[in-house]
């Protein structure tokens, strides 16, 4: 990043890449939150129609890193981070973990739920399970993946009372164990944000995690991010934080970028690390490392999830939403996090009974259903193939030009919104005994041990306290941007008739973002060299159902994830 590749998305732009083999074009991945990894193929974008924020802007393209600056976390150990949890172990042999693999690794929600219904498992075994699975391949290994930054020290004892209680009627989350990005506030662990400045800030649940306690959920742990969500550094790797290291991508390990910057929620659930991750997104964040690790991600329309007591970038963009290893997962976890949050100010007031996004799922069909597909996308071979797959299922594919809309002055966006929202999340949602109380305090904290705590520089912290715009010149930008994001979908899908657009990966997440739109992104396959490719469908506001249904019959039909080798 240095700069000359900051955010491939935050603009109004359109990126393409070589392909080296065919030499074709096609779009590169935008991000905002999260930025691509340095390549020695870096190009100049393109951009649609030219702002402030993308004359002169570059962005890398699509070789992955090979070398990283730092590794392992220079914060954090191995043994700190489970010197709570070894002797609540000790009584889980590897005969116990390899007896459980048929019945644990790459199994839905439902199919737990059933092996524990029939006496195969219980909560507290596969509770175990998954923590015995992280200890053993995630760190200090030659096949280390630092996707997991903590582990809750409570959580086998609370598996032990799901246990005991039995409850008839429960959630399908219940007892189920959670993995959260480390920027969602859970009780018993700190909530890092991937920071050495918040290494001490323990705090109460989040109102997600609440929602996940009511049904049953165990918090498992936290996952590795980028750190401050990306959004803090201007010239690292996605996957990097100061507590937590280096996560890396299993499909191939420093050669395939993990995407950010819910990196550790995306590596850890493809890897059967838990039954299923939070994310969080801003633009990009959960649909990047979901697509680049194989997994399903969804972004939900802005306001359906709480945002309270989860570190911020953007109270304009920002979202959590679920990762999982299936889409009936994902509406599984939705289903248990959505609600009205009055301390949220986008909160929405949805009054859908427990079961809304699951209930019909197997009986979804895409018989008629029209999705637009933006031509510059039909050179990409798995995209084709997914086209496919969707026309077999009786969608009919219409062919798109893309509207001619750009993305101005998206960074200052996000500068703006930080410079407010950092310090609210500081106040009220923060360990008094940090005290800090805005993005200046993180920069003069950082400058104590800069090698420890900001070993890539701070650069895009620095454009956030530089930027001296004013209140009324952010509420221009948010209704720019949120009506070229709406009319770059709203116009080819009347036009057109559309159910909804499909793209790759976070192509399109910028707009998806700035319009409010959901988006969900499953897998679709694996180039030549073995990198996981997502087919992403975007809808508008609040329809997270069809999205969902749309996806799992893709799914169904497609069959294309895979599990890493660890």
């Amino acid at each position: 990043m240095r700069f000359t590749f900051i955010f491939i998305l935050f603009l109004s732009i359109v990126s393409c890449k070589k392909d080296k083999q065919s030499k074709s074009t096609i779009p590169q991945e935008t991000q905002t939150d999260e930025i691509l990894s340095k390549s020695e193929d870096s190009i100049e974008l393109k951009a649609v129609s030219k702002s402030e924020d993308s004359t002169n802007l570059k962005a890398i393209s699509t070789k992955e890193f090979t070398e990283f600056k730092v590794l392992d976390s220079k914060n954090l150990t191995k043994a700190e981070i489970w010197d709570l949890v070894n002797q609540k172990l000790d009584d889980f042999t590897d005969e116990d973990y390899h007896r459980l693999i048929p019945i644990v690794v790459e199994q839905d929600i439902l199919s737990l739920q059933e092996h524990v219904k029939d006496g195969s498992l219980n909560y507290e075994e596969l509770t175990k399970f998954y923590l015995y699975r992280i200890r053993k391949y995630d760190r200090e290994n030659p096949n280390s993946l630092n996707s997991v930054i903590a582990v809750n020290p409570n959580v086998i004892d609370q598996a032990k009372k799901l246990d005991q209680q039995k409850i008839e009627n429960t959630h399908p989350i219940y007892g189920m164990p959670i993995l959260l990005k480390d920027n969602i506030n859970a009780s018993g662990m700190a909530t890092t944000a991937g920071a050495v400045a918040l290494k001490d800030n323990y705090v109460d649940d989040a109102f997600i995690v609440k929602q996940l306690k009511s049904k049953g959920a165990l918090i498992l742990g936290k996952a590795n991010l980028s750190e401050w969500a990306y959004f803090f550094c201007g010239d690292c790797p996605s996957g990097y934080s100061a507590i937590g290291g280096q996560t890396l991508n299993p499909y191939g390990r420093r050669v395939f970028d993990t995407g950010g910057s819910s990196s550790g929620s995306g590596v850890s659930v493809s890897a059967n690390f838990a039954a299923a991750t939070l994310g969080s997104e801003t633009s990009g964040s959960i649909l990047s490392p979901a697509s680049q690790n194989s997994a399903v991600g969804l972004k939900p329309t802005i306001g359906l999830v709480s945002r309270s007591g989860i570190v911020p970038i953007s109270s304009t963009l920002d979202t959590a939403g679920p990762i999982t290893r299936t889409v009936m997962d994902n509406a599984i976890v939705l289903d248990a996090i959505f609600g009205e949050d009055k301390s949220d100010s986008k909160s929405i007031y949805a009054l859908w009974d427990p079961g809304f996004y699951t209930n019909d799922i197997k009986k979804a069909s895409l018989e008629g259903k029209r999705f637009g597909a933006p031509k510059r996308l039909l050179e990409d071979t798995l995209y084709l193939n997914a086209l496919a797959v969707l026309k077999n299922q009786g969608a009919e594919i219409v062919e798109i030009d893309e509207e001619k809309l750009g993305l101005p002055n998206f960074l200052r966006l996000l500068n703006l919104d930080m410079k407010k929202d950092l310090p609210t999340y500081l106040e009220n949602y923060a360990n008094k005994d940090i005290g800090l109380k805005s993005v200046a305090d993180v920069m003069e904290y950082n400058l104590q041990d800069s090698i420890a705590t900001m070993p890539y520089g701070q650069s895009l912290f620095k454009g956030i306290v530089e930027d001296q715009g004013d209140s009324l010149f952010l509420v221009r930008i948010k209704d720019t941007l949120n009506t070229n994001g709406k009319q770059y979908f709203d116009i080819p899908m009347r036009n057109h008739k559309l159910d909804g657009f499909l793209s790759i990966n976070n192509y399109h997440a910028g707009f998806a973002a700035v319009a409010e739109y959901p988006a969900i992104t499953v897998p679709m396959g694996y180039t030549k060299e073995g990198k996981p490719k997502g087919l992403t469908f975007i809808a508008k506001r609040l329809q997270e159902k069809m999205l969902l249904e749309w996806a799992y019959v893709y799914e169904q039909a497609s069959k294309a994830r895979k599990a890493p080798e660890l």
